[in-house]
């Protein structure tokens, strides 16, 4: 009875601690969080909402998409994003890459459609299109392309917008991001509020 009663005792103050570090690990430190970035940065809090003029949101019902997630789009007048293997392509909810190695026979069959596809949609040799073009990033929602990629669909974008390329790229250089501190990563273009500004233009 006496080492039933200390296997008691022992579980009712482990269940305690459990309890203790659940309600402080898992509600007060993440409210916590949560609190102080939505006071401190209100809109990255919220998920980077940004609306049809371009203007960051708090309010999902304003929002067009989230500047950190990339779209699907089958317009001529827009940028294209890179392929995305999340779902049926840029889905939250099931964030993940492709899982092919850089061998797969499944990969490289998939790269030389894509590089066929894009390379007659932008009038444009096979050879010249970027590597971002035709690659799904680790996560499937990458909002960025890269330069090289978005000044390969400035032509198109211009032809069917009626704008001249001079301002289409003109909207390119606007939405370039640099590297990231200046030395991590490459140049990149957010595709989302790029398309926004080209919409509002043409």
């Amino acid at each position: 009875m006496k080492d039933l009663y200390a296997l008691f005792r022992h579980s009712l103050a482990g269940l305690r601690v459990l309890v203790a570090a659940t309600l402080l690990v898992g509600v007060a430190y993440p409210l916590a969080v949560y609190g102080v970035a939505a006071v401190a940065a209100p809109w990255q809090s919220h998920g980077s909402l940004v609306t049809a003029t371009g203007a960051h949101t708090t309010d999902a019902d304003d929002a067009v998409g989230s500047a950190l997630l990339g779209q699907l789009t089958d317009d001529d007048r827009l940028f294209y994003n890179r392929p995305s293997a999340a779902g049926d392509g840029y889905d939250p909810l099931n964030s993940y890459g492709s899982n092919y190695g850089p061998e797969s026979p499944d990969l490289i069959a998939a790269i030389k459609e894509r590089k066929a596809e894009i390379a007659e949609r932008e009038g444009v040799d096979p050879a010249d299109v970027p590597p971002d073009a035709v690659t799904a990033s680790g996560s499937g929602l990458d909002p960025d392309i890269s330069e090289a990629y978005a000044d390969l669909q400035v032509p198109r974008v211009a032809a069917a917008t009626g704008l001249t390329e001079d301002a289409v790229r003109r909207l390119v250089a606007e939405h370039t991001s640099g590297r990231t501190w200046g030395v991590l990563g490459e140049p990149r273009v957010n595709v989302l509020e790029l398309n926004i500004a080209v919409l509002a233009g043409s």
